[in-house]
């Protein structure tokens, strides 16, 4: 495990931490964000840390930056709880984070997101082993692996999940191995679905690649058992999403680490705000602004509050009607899921 306390550095006590999390309908995502939190805060006794959300629960983040104000905190170290760099960390916590910072004079310094390391790979990585220790009956090259992602309108993220699966098939030696997503981009998790059985594995691992529950993995899960039930003949194993993995941790740790040595770059040779990537150059230089500041910690998903759903993406996605994407939904009417 990593800790600040094993290294060379003596932190001031006017240091403050604050894990900034997207925020959720569902009750058991929201514990289990706390829970994350309060494994960190094992790790790092002296140092304060609160957590803030972007929306649908409290504190928001501007009021958990008041509680580190009323400790006297003089300086803040922010860290996005989120697997991947897209909007909500490029765009909407950091235009929360300027903003009150401008407003209060609060130094704030912005860490990275979770990412890809060998950390979060092996997270990743033991909750598959979970699943095997329990089905060791079936051969691992026989064995198709399917990791389901967010879905995002950044390709750079989408391309990370990608990566993800190649890094654990060749990891555990699976026959094959599949991306798909639960919304935004393509392929969704059931035509991804459908479209990987034609290989022909009849075993397949499914893997929700994220950090909590939520609405979101309960689409994935609902979708999978719709295909299951669809294909009797295949074996469907469901592995768990990341939650508090000590992996998980240690990344967190580690980002913390790279702040206090000034190593907190985010990689953007892919970005879509700053590369000219084809296919989405119109948003090359988009300004860095925050599309939650009329949600947070708005409870409301009444019809006539649901829009805000829709405003987390700067521009419409440039393939929002391909064939096995977010158009396929409209057909199943799954909106409750």
């Amino acid at each position: 495990m990593i800790s600040l306390a094993s290294t060379k550095y003596k932190y001031p006590p006017n240091i403050g931490i604050i894990l900034c999390g997207h925020g959720s309908r569902d009750p058991q995502a929201v514990e289990e964000f706390i829970k994350v939190v309060n494994k960190l805060k094992s790790r790092i006794p002296d140092i304060p840390v609160v957590f803030g959300f972007l929306e649908f629960n409290r504190p928001i983040i501007s009021e958990a930056l008041d509680q580190l104000r009323n400790l006297g905190v003089e300086r803040v170290i922010a860290l996005p709880a989120m697997l991947f760099a897209a909007g909500h960390t490029k765009n909407d916590i950091p235009a929360v984070l300027n903003m009150y910072s401008a407003e209060n004079g609060l130094p704030i310094q912005y860490g990275r997101e979770l990412g890809l390391n060998s950390m979060m790979i092996g997270a990743a990585g033991a909750r598959i082993q979970e699943i095997i220790d329990i089905n060791q009956i079936f051969p691992i090259s026989e064995t198709l692996l399917v990791v389901a992602g967010r879905g995002s309108s950044d390709p750079d993220a989408n391309s990370n999940v990608c990566k993800i699966t190649r890094m654990l098939v060749e990891g555990f030696g699976f026959g094959w191995g599949e991306t798909v997503f639960s919304g935004v981009t393509f392929p969704l998790v059931d035509p991804g679905l459908r479209h990987a059985l034609r290989l022909g594995f009849k075993r397949v691992i499914l893997l929700p690649y994220f950090l909590f529950s939520g609405v979101l993995v309960s689409r994935v899960r609902n979708h999978s058992i719709r295909v299951a039930k669809d294909n009797p003949d295949v074996q469907f194993l469901n592995a768990s999403y990341l939650s508090d993995q000590d992996l998980v941790i240690d990344t967190f740790m580690e980002r913390l680490q790279e702040v206090f040595n000034g190593e907190n770059f985010m990689n953007c040779a892919l970005c879509k705000y700053r590369s000219n990537l084809l296919g989405f150059e119109s948003e090359v230089g988009y300004e860095q602004i925050s599309h939650h500041d009329h949600v947070e910690g708005c409870l409301d998903i009444s019809p006539e509050n649901k829009e805000h759903q829709h405003a987390h993406e700067h521009f419409p996605y440039p393939n929002a009607e391909h064939p096995l994407g977010p158009v396929t939904l409209r057909s199943l009417n799954q909106s409750k899921i």
